[in-house]
């Protein structure tokens, strides 16, 4: 089964992370939910709590496809400080797997030197990772190489999709895209 780790950080945006963990799992792939810190429980932005599957400290690189980091600032700025995401973040780059990140969270690919040239992130927040590259046009997702990223809560549903069709095909990104009515979606 194809699996994804989505390592949350006190301070993450709910919206992205639980649509991110929602449409992933409607494509039945498995998500594995990381705590950075030694409680399970995760409050995010917006004080809403998630309790996570595994702590970071677990995680083995070599049974993952990919890794999704949600965003929020503060979240974000913790995904980038932890020797654990970071580690993780270049050996999963390192082996060619995939890389994803929404909305603040591109600055923790870019501190862990997995960010390719052409991103996208919340706007504005690319002052803080670098503007070369950036693209500010509507594009909801932009991949490059291995790594997606995308702008923002609005746009979480359709870069989940967009996952989703990477990592289990044309057939089923049509079948949840149609049941959650996610026209809107590219």
């Amino acid at each position: 089964m194809t699996k994804v780790l989505v390592p949350l950080a006190r301070g993450f945006e709910e919206i992205e992370a639980v649509s991110i963990i929602d449409v992933l799992r409607r494509a039945e792939i498995e998500v594995l939910i990381a705590s950075l810190n030694d409680d399970s429980s995760v409050k995010g932005a917006n004080s809403i709590s998630i309790i996570s599957d595994i702590n970071i400290n677990n995680v083995v690189v070599d049974e993952l496809d990919m890794i999704v980091l949600p965003g929020g600032v503060e979240g974000t700025f913790a995904l980038a400080e932890d020797e654990n995401v970071q580690r993780i973040l270049k050996e999963m780059d390192s082996k060619g797997k995939y890389i994803g990140a929404i909305c603040a969270a591109p600055f923790a690919l870019s501190e862990a030197g997995v960010l390719k040239h052409n991103y996208t992130c919340y706007p504005s927040f690319e002052k803080h990772i670098r503007e070369d590259g950036y693209r500010a046009d509507e594009a909801m997702v932009v991949e490059d190489g291995n790594v997606m990223t995308s702008r923002g809560p609005a746009t979480a549903i359709c870069f989940a999709l967009a996952i989703v069709k990477k990592l289990k095909g044309e057939k089923t990104y049509s079948l949840i895209k149609s049941g959650l009515l996610a026209d809107f979606c590219k």
